[in-house]
Parts: structure tokens; sequence; C-alpha cells
């Protein structure tokens, strides 16, 4: 899983409860971390001891579909 901060949907909005913030420092460029990395991230967040992740990409809009977001 490639985490791109500056792909994220939520950047500058939920940046100081994201996992990537609190343990990187928010890195200027890409974090990769592999399903067992994720896996223990989650199992820490779980028990309070780091922020979950909070990354979020954009879902891509299918043809003719109309480009509007519920909130």
């Amino acid at each position: 899983m490639l985490i791109d901060c500056d792909n994220c949907e939520v950047r500058n909005i939920a940046c100081g409860g994201c996992v990537v913030s609190t343990v990187l420092g928010a890195p200027g460029h890409g974090v990769e971390i592999d399903e067992g990395e994720r896996r223990a991230l989650g199992v820490l967040a779980d028990v309070g001891l780091v922020p979950p992740l909070r990354h979020t990409v954009p879902s891509p809009v299918a043809p003719g579909a109309p480009n509007r977001r519920v909130s």
C-alpha cells in the first residue's frame, strides 16, 4: 500500500489524527507499507497506542455518473 499524503482526500483536515503524521511527521514523499505493517498499525490503533490510518483517496467516478459527494 502506497500512502501518498499529496493525494489524500483528507489532507490538512485529518493529518493530526493520522498514524502517518504521528509516527513519521507527515513525510513529504509517499510511504509504502506492506500488508503485515498495515495490520500491525491497525492493532496498535485498536488498543489506542497510535491513531488510525486516515489516508483516503478519491473514488474513481464511473463514466457518465454525476460527480457529486454525499456528506
